[in-house]
């Protein structure tokens, strides 16, 4: 008699191929689209004329630990405020003043080139504990002086923190002092990222559960190899939860959504083994 070869379906080879290919293209689509969306500079403010100061804004980091948004800014000045042979060589001096509450101004002088300089501005609305939706506002404003007169002035704010997305969702303009408010979530990557740790780490710890159950019920000894798996597992669920984007602080929403309870999970399966093993061994009388 000879045996019967197993039908082959290439089909089922040629769909999986087709799905990868569809998830490596969503992937590179949605990299180009939140790559796109940060290279897009924010322009605040507008000019009556051809003297004026730019202040350019690069958002650098968010620290959610101390509730501040930390920007470098440089100072460009236009038309008659600045001396022809150099862009950035003021003609007078030139007082800038921030929203900041730790550098509320900088002083440029007449003749000397200006530089960038690092200013912190606060947070405001926002919990990191609720990681990874946690949301903030920070308030960028401006106003300065050249030669002692007011000067109208335009911000530009460039994105360069790759964890957090900026949108901008208010803007005043009083006099020659422009502000503008500054909506912060978690970037796409990260939020996905969190997700998907979250799931996984669901997936693994009811894995160990099952695991647990099944050498239970068919009431099996102690199984070394399980045993190794479940507490690699108990472990590995720790380093995971360290490598989360942002190193959020423990006690945050993916902590009590699944961090904690797939720990939980998974050191209940490890000891119900362990226990019920124990007990089938020691039942087993030693052969003389």
């Amino acid at each position: 008699m000879s045996a019967t070869r197993p039908k082959v379906r290439p089909w089922r080879a040629y769909a999986v191929m087709v799905v990868i290919v569809l998830f490596v293209a969503a992937g590179l689509l949605l990299y180009a689209n939140e790559r796109s969306s940060r290279t897009r500079a924010q322009v605040v403010g507008t000019t009556p004329g051809p003297d004026f100061l730019e202040v350019g804004v690069t958002l650098q980091r968010v620290d959610t630990a101390s509730q501040t948004l930390v920007a470098k800014i440089l100072v460009q000045p236009h038309g008659a405020l600045r001396r022809a042979e150099d862009v950035l060589v003021p003609a007078g001096d030139v007082v800038l003043e921030t929203t900041s509450l730790e550098q509320t101004s900088f002083r440029y002088p007449a003749g000397q080139q200006i530089g960038s300089n690092t200013v912190s501005f606060n947070l405001f609305d926002g919990r990191v504990s609720d990681y990874p939706f946690d949301r903030y506002r920070a308030i960028i404003g401006f106003q300065a002086t050249a030669g002692g007169r007011p000067v109208p002035l335009v911000i530009g704010l460039e994105e360069a923190d790759a964890f957090f997305a900026f949108h901008q969702a208010g803007e005043v303009t009083e006099g020659y002092g422009v502000a503008v408010t500054e909506q912060i979530g978690r970037s796409r990557s990260t939020f996905i990222l969190a997700w998907f740790m979250m799931a996984a780490m669901w997936a693994l710890a009811l894995s160990v559960l099952l695991a647990a159950w099944l050498i239970v019920r068919q009431r099996r000894g102690i199984i070394w190899p399980a045993l190794s798996w479940m507490a690699a597992t108990l472990f590995a669920l720790v380093g995971m939860r360290n490598a989360a984007p942002g190193s959020p602080p423990i006690g945050s929403l993916l902590d009590y959504a699944a961090f904690f309870w797939a720990e939980l999970l998974v050191a209940v399966g490890l000891t119900m083994v362990v226990v019920h093993g124990a007990r089938i061994e020691g039942a087993h009388r030693p052969t003389p």
